[in-house]
């Protein structure tokens, strides 16, 4: 038996995660802005001969995933590739990207 358009649309959707709702709203209620201006000033800048930094904006959301999942460094390495949620919420592409301890 083939497949309706109305039977089909409904075969992409799936029931969030926790993590996946934990994460939504920490994206909406975090004040990005004011922590990033509050860091900036300290944060390496890029340009400097050697390994360049992560995008500050990335590293404090590793950072925070760190702690509300009370995660060491190796463990936020390995969960961050093993864990698409994670990567999309610290705003990384590929796995190539991922922050080593």
């Amino acid at each position: 038996m083939q497949l309706t358009f109305g039977d089909a649309k409904g075969l992409g959707k799936r029931k969030q995660t926790r993590r996946e709702i934990f994460l939504a709203e920490m994206e909406r209620i975090v004040p990005w802005k004011q922590l990033l201006a509050l860091i900036a000033p300290h944060y390496p800048v890029s340009g400097r001969p050697g390994r360049q930094p992560y995008a500050l904006a990335t590293m404090l959301r590793i950072h925070l995933l760190q702690q509300w999942y009370a995660l060491s460094d190796p463990a936020m390495e390995e969960a961050l590739h093993e864990i698409p949620t994670l990567r999309r919420f610290a705003q990384l592409g590929g796995l190539d990207n991922v922050p080593d301890e």
